[in-house]
Order: C-alpha cells, then sequence, then structure tokens
C-alpha cells in the first residue's frame, strides 16, 4: 500500500470530529485526575467541566459550519450529517447541565469517585456518539454496549448504599438479558439479508416471517433501552436506587440517544415495510403511555415518580417515530430538546434538596414553597412543561408531536395519547400541591444553592419559558430531517 492510500484510510477519522473531540477530554480528564490529589478535587471538577464546556461549543461551531448532505467513514459503518450532529449537540449540552448539577454531590457526597464519574459519563457518551451515526448494526451493537457498560457502574457509582449497588445489579442483568435478544435478532438479520448494512438490509428485507421475528427481537432490545413497556420494568429501581445525576443523566441523554438511533434504523433498514412495525408500535405506544401514566399516580419516591414519568414521556416520543415522516422526525428531535431541558430542571431541584437534606418523598416536599419558593416556582414550571400545559415549551413539544402522528391518520392513537395527558396533568399537579398547598410542621428548611446549580437551573428555567417561542429551532431541524 503506497503514502496516498494510506492518508486516504487515516482521512476518514476527519469526518468523526465530534468523537476525535470526545476522545481528546477522555484523555485530559484521566491525566487531571491521575496527576490531582484529593485537595485539588474542586478544581478537577472545574477543570473537567471546563474542558468539556469548550468540547459542547466545538460541537456546535461544527453543526453551523457543516456541509450539506451525508459523510460517511469507512465503507459507510460510519455516517454524519447536520442531523446527527444537532443530536449529539443535544447530547452534549444536556450531559453538561448533568455535570453542573452533579458538582455538589461530587464535591460532598462523591469525594472518592468523583474522576470515575467524569470518566464514566464521558465514556457512555461516546457509545451514544456511535449509536447515533452508525451505518450498519454492527457499529450500533459497538456503541450500544459502549454505552451500557460504564452506565451501569455509574448506576452502581455509590456502592456503599445497598440501593445503588442493588440498582446496578438490576440494569446490568436486563441489560445483557436485552442485548442478548437484540444480538440475535441482528443474525437473523444478517443470516437472511446477507449484510448488516442499513440500506442494504432495506433492499434484501422483504417481511418473511424469519425476518419479522428478527426486527420484534431487535425492537425489544430497543424497547430496554429507552424504557417502553413491557421492557421497562428495570427503570423504576435503577432511577431510585442510581445516584441523582445518574439518574437525569439516564433518563434524558441515554433515552435521547436511543430514541434518535432506532428512529434511524427504522427509517432506513425497515423502510420499506412500515406497516410492520408500525403495527407493533401502536401497541407499544398505548400500552406505555396507560400503564406508566397509572403507576406514576401511586408513587411517593419523587425520583420513582420520575422514573414512571419519563417511562410515559418515551411514550409520547414514539408517536412522531409511528409517523415514519420528515415532520416526524423533527417533531421527536424538538420534543426530546424540550424534555431535556424540563426533566433536567426536575432533576435538578430534586438532587439540590437531596444533597442538603437527603430527602427525596413526595410527602417531604409539604410546603417547601414556604421555606425555598424559587426551588418550589422553578419545581412547578418544570411539571407544568412535563404536562404539556401551555404556554411552557413542554406544551409545543406535544403539540408538533400529536400533528405529526395525527397527519399520518393515526388519529385513535392520539386521541388515547390525549386522554393519558389528562391523567399526567393529575400526577405532576399533585407535586405542585405538595408544594404550594399542602402544610408541614417540619418542611425542607431554606437552602442555599451552590453556584453550577443555580446556573443550570436558571438555563432551564428561561428555556422552559421562552423555547416553545422560538420558531426558528423548529424550522431548523425541520431543515435537515428526513423520514422514510
Amino acid at each position: 500500500m503506497d503514502n496516498s492510500q494510506i492518508m486516504l484510510g487515516y482521512e476518514q477519522f476527519l469526518n468523526m470530529q465530534h468523537e476525535l473531540s470526545l476522545v481528546a477530554v477522555l484523555i485530559l480528564v484521566l491525566l487531571a485526575d491521575l496527576f490531582m490529589d484529593g485537595k485539588k478535587k474542586g478544581l478537577f471538577q472545574t477543570i473537567a467541566i471546563g474542558i468539556f464546556a469548550l468540547h459542547t461549543a466545538f460541537g456546535f461551531h461544527l453543526g453551523f459550519s457543516c456541509e450539506d448532505g451525508i459523510q460517511t467513514a469507512f465503507e459507510g459503518m460510519y455516517t454524519t450529517s447536520a442531523m446527527h450532529i444537532f443530536v449529539k449537540n443535544i447530547l452534549n449540552l444536556g450531559t453538561l447541565f448533568v455535570l453542573l448539577f452533579a458538582h455538589k454531590w461530587n464535591e460532598t457526597l462523591n469525594k472518592e469517585n468523583c474522576g470515575e464519574f467524569y470518566f464514566l459519563t464521558f465514556s457512555t457518551l461516546f457509545g451514544m456518539y456511535l449509536m447515533i451515526s452508525s451505518g450498519d448494526f454492527l457499529l450500533f451493537y459497538i456503541g450500544l454496549e459502549t454505552a451500557s457498560i460504564p452506565m451501569a457502574t455509574l448506576v452502581a457509582l455509590n456502592k456503599n448504599k445497598t440501593e445503588s449497588a442493588e440498582a446496578g445489579a438490576k440494569y446490568i442483568l436486563t441489560a445483557a438479558f436485552s442485548s442478548g435478544v437484540m444480538l440475535f435478532g441482528i443474525s437473523l438479520i444478517y443470516g437472511t439479508c446477507g449484510s448488516l448494512y442499513f440500506d442494504e438490509v432495506a433492499g434484501a428485507f422483504n417481511a418473511e416471517p424469519i425476518q419479522i421475528m428478527a426486527m420484534v427481537f431487535f425492537a425489544a432490545g430497543m424497547g430496554f433501552k429507552i424504557s417502553l413497556v413491557p421492557f421497562h420494568l428495570w427503570t423504576p429501581d435503577t432511577y431510585q436506587g442510581a445516584p441523582t445525576p445518574v439518574t437525569a443523566y439516564l433518563s434524558v441523554i441515554s433515552k435521547g440517544a436511543a430514541v434518535f438511533a432506532f428512529m434511524c434504523i427504522l427509517f432506513k433498514a425497515f423502510r420499506n415495510y412500515p406497516e410492520n412495525w408500525q403495527d407493533i408500535l401502536w401497541w407499544i405506544i398505548v400500552i406505555t403511555i396507560t400503564v406508566a401514566n397509572i403507576f406514576a399516580i401511586r408513587q411517593k419516591n419523587l425520583k420513582r415518580f420520575l422514573a414512571y414519568s419519563s417511562v410515559s414521556q418515551a411514550g409520547y416520543i414514539m408517536l412522531g417515530v409511528i409517523a415514519g415522516t420528515a415532520a416526524g422526525m423533527t417533531a421527536t428531535v424538538f420534543y426530546v430538546f424540550i424534555y431535556m431541558f424540563t426533566n433536567l430542571a426536575a432533576f435538578g431541584i430534586i438532587s439540590n434538596i437531596e444533597n442538603q437534606t437527603g430527602k427525596v418523598g413526595m410527602d417531604d416536599y409539604n410546603g417547601l414553597y414556604s421555606t425555598n419558593p424559587k426551588l418550589a416556582l422553578i419545581m412547578m414550571l418544570a411539571m407544568f412543561s412535563l404536562g404539556g400545559i401551555p404556554p411552557f415549551a413542554g406544551f409545543f413539544s406535544k403539540f408538533f408531536i400529536f400533528a405529526a402522528a395525527a397527519q399520518q391518520g393515526q388519529y385513535l392513537l392520539v386521541f388515547i395519547a390525549l386522554l393519558n395527558t389528562i391523567i399526567s396533568l393529575y400526577y405532576y399537579l399533585l407535586v405542585v400541591k405538595a408544594m404550594f398547598i399542602n402544610k408541614s410542621d417540619s418542611p425542607i428548611p431554606t437552602l442555599k444553592s451552590d453556584s453550577m446549580s443555580l446556573v443550570g437551573l436558571t438555563l432551564c428555567t428561561i428555556a422552559i419559558i421562552v423555547l416553545g417561542f422560538i420558531s426558528p429551532i423548529y424550522q431548523y431541524i425541520d431543515g435537515m430531517s428526513f423520514g422514510m
């Protein structure tokens, strides 16, 4: 092989700028953790967050300067486009907020594993990058496992707490089982189609019974990652037992990456027979939204409450996927974008209060407004947005997702989703009632939030209030979207 051929091979890495930048962040964080002693952990956190903030800014620079069309690498295994870059930027932004909310926790309760937290978080994010940009099932599966294995360690990071260790064990066992089911489905796809590349699978897929079974197995594995019923059983226990920053990361970043990757695979590999997977998704969406809403009403632990809320939100997100159109993709990505700010605001409040008081029960929030009015107001806005109450951003995201499904004739599905929205409003308002109406003899005392949390909560609050009215964002996403 001559030098020109070698250079041509290495030049393919230039299409993986997001990944290369994150690898650089990983290396720098690892070196900083190795050479800085325990007394400088505060400085280490500042460096780690600062470096990742630069990576996030670089990602948005890539998004604004990227060329139209799809760029590939390694014979099409890796693909990237303006939409792929935008989704990665959403994940970066969400991860940055998680790091801000986790700063106080790392400083007080997680001193020993502070470096590990950052390294593992960035490692999972790298795996999600690969999932999003995969052009075949092999790279997708590699990305999935790269994201899942460090995530299990993050869930069990509070190894001295029984709940955290139990949550980690449940996560890794269910993740291993779901990965096995998915891998079996992928092997059947390869055996019947003769390829793992999405475009080639689409050409060879003819909806034979064994291929339908393969698609079902694959969808079941993805159902675990997205927390769709009946593959959600790990979610409440894991969310409750994991450290709150990790729970926030799971509920937003991991879910967002999995949804987009799943959507792209359905639109590419199974585009010629959409009726097969749309029928499956229809029932999964109905069951997911309904079951999650019913169980959410009964929860008294706020992390467990938000776990079922997250499962319900996953059902709503899939309304855009089932549409199978560019409008559906736009609505899905926009929904994830809004959901990120809304859900992270709620988890930011929970993390703030838990770090200082250890309280995470809904009854513990009785009378919160009397002692911490700002925290109560932000939590109220988050609940209103999650419930889809106008004029907050969550209303607009739900409107577009319902509209995308309705445009494809999914009127019954949209109607059922609307009915479930009423149920969700009830349990979201239960949190508001606890903070503003219920009285308590011993309410949570007045708390002082750290500067990092204040920055994160302020930005999330602004986003909840104004993002729904900034139409250029939706139009920008729409300009990059594609359907079947």
